[in-house]
Parts: structure tokens; sequence; C-alpha cells
């Protein structure tokens, strides 16, 4: 007697897309009274990582910062309470204690809260502080690295952060302090010829001054200086000059968030510079 196929047997299985595959992934357990401290990486929600991606899906409590897209909180657990705790320059912002004590007070709660910085949220964005506190408070807590935007937002204007033909260093610096002045503990003398290329974070209110800073301590007023403003988002822009004329820049209308890049790197866009056109449509990134 023959074997009978039935129909239903001999149907090939329907193929799942490739994210598919993580519905199986052996993720990290976000516990109940634990904080993860989650970088969302430079603007397009798609550079946040695969454990960003997770902690958005089991977060109860998200506490976000201003440079946090839209985009990436549609991803998160519908039912999580966010909470806006962002801080823009010259505007009315949440205090960095009282921050830190609603991550504490929720975590107390028994509750999962993610704790979601733009970038990078160990990269002049107070995670450190964060986490002394978490520490001190005995509360679980997990470091979530994000793409920083003195990288990615870079490498989304064409410009990549080191290039063997130009720099083997690079010096990353923020241009205002926690009262919103230029740095007083940053030694200028030593910056300015330390390394071939500085990226410099929320420095776009105090360049004039910094600019005139490097070079009296000896910064080429030639080098080449480039301004990437709402890096990898569909209205990015790049501005693009000179150290010498960034006192220019004073009264002129720069959007931020911005970083900037001083340095040889920038001239590679004239190749590199890949994101535009139809690609800037697609809001992933």
């Amino acid at each position: 007697m023959g074997i009978r196929v039935f129909g239903w047997l001999r149907r090939k299985p329907v193929e799942k897309g490739h994210f598919a595959a993580l519905d199986s992934a052996r993720f990290p357990v976000f516990a109940p009274g634990s904080v993860w401290l989650v970088g969302a990486g430079p603007g397009a929600p798609g550079l946040i990582t695969l454990l960003g991606y997770h902690a958005l899906g089991q977060a109860d409590v998200i506490v976000y910062d201003a440079l946090v897209g839209p985009g990436l909180l549609d991803m998160a657990n519908p039912k999580a309470e966010k909470i806006y705790a962002g801080k823009r320059g010259g505007k009315p912002s949440p205090k960095q204690a009282d921050i830190t004590l609603k991550l504490v007070e929720h975590a107390k709660a028994g509750k999962r809260v993610l704790r979601l910085k733009g970038g990078d949220p160990m990269m002049f964005g107070r995670g450190g502080e964060e986490v002394q506190t978490l520490a001190r408070e005995n509360i679980a807590f997990r470091i979530v690295p994000g793409i920083t935007a003195g990288i990615g937002g870079l490498a989304y204007a064409g410009i990549p952060v080191t290039h063997r033909d130009t720099n083997h260093t690079v010096v990353f610096l923020t241009g205002h302090d926690e009262k919103g002045g230029i740095p007083q503990g940053v030694d200028w003398a030593s910056i300015a010829t330390a390394s071939p290329v500085i990226v410099m974070y929320m420095a776009v209110k105090h360049l004039p001054s910094i600019a005139e800073k490097l070079i009296a301590a000896g910064r080429d007023p030639a080098d080449r200086l480039a301004i990437v403003s709402n890096a990898a988002l569909p209205d990015q822009t790049v501005l693009e000059t000179r150290l010498g004329r960034a006192g220019e820049l004073a009264d002129a209308s720069v959007p931020t968030p911005a970083v900037i890049v001083l340095g040889p790197v920038s001239r590679y866009r004239e190749t590199f510079d890949w994101y535009a056109g139809s690609l800037r449509e697609n809001t992933i990134g």
C-alpha cells in the first residue's frame, strides 16, 4: 500500500523575516527593580543597538532625553510610562538630581526602568553620575552603550573621525559646563595641538570663544571646521568653514543639536557624502 502525502504536509514552510530570529534569542533579563542606561544613538531610530531595542520592549518606565526621537519611542512597550527629562541649552530643564531621583524611586517601586539617552550614555551624558547614585542605593543596573554623535553623527555627514592619511589620534571635548559656560577645567593650551582632529559636543554657543582660545594656543586658523546639525536625521545639515572664521557664526542661526569637528577629516566629505537624496526618505536611518 502506497503512502499518501497530504497536501498540507507538502507545503513549504512560511519563511519568517530576518528579525524573527531574534524572538528566540536569549537576551539578558531586564529584572524588575533594576535600571538600564541605554544609548539611543545620534538620531535615526535604526541606530539603536539590539540590547537597547530589547530594553524598549521590556521597560515599565522610560525616562528619556530631548535628543531621543519620537520614532524610537514608538518602538517602546505601549504600556510603559514615558517621562520626559530633556535638557536643552537656554530652556527650562529638569535638574539632574531630580532626574536621578526618579530613577531611584521607580526602581525601588519594583519597575523596570529604562534611562534612554541620546548618543552614548557615558559620553558627556552624565550617565556616570546616575550610575554612582544607583550603586550607592544598591539598585541593580546595566549600561548599554550607544553610537555617539561624535563618531556616528560624523559618519552620516561623510566625515570619518579617523583616517590613516590624516590622523591617528582624536580628542573629544564638551563645549559647555553644567552651568552653561565654557568648561573651566579644559587645558586649552594643551588641547589645541594635542591632535589633528578635535570633536566638540554642545559647543555651538561658545564656538567663537573656543576658536579664539585654540588659535591663541597655536592652532592654525586655516584648519577645516565642520558643524553637523541634526545628525542622522532627514533634516541633517552640514556647515563647513575654517577655524579662523568661527567668529562669524556668533550671530548665525546654526541648528542644534550639533557636533563640531575641527581638522582635516572633513575634507573627505567631497567623496564620502553618502546620506543624501532619497536615502533621507527612510526615517529609520
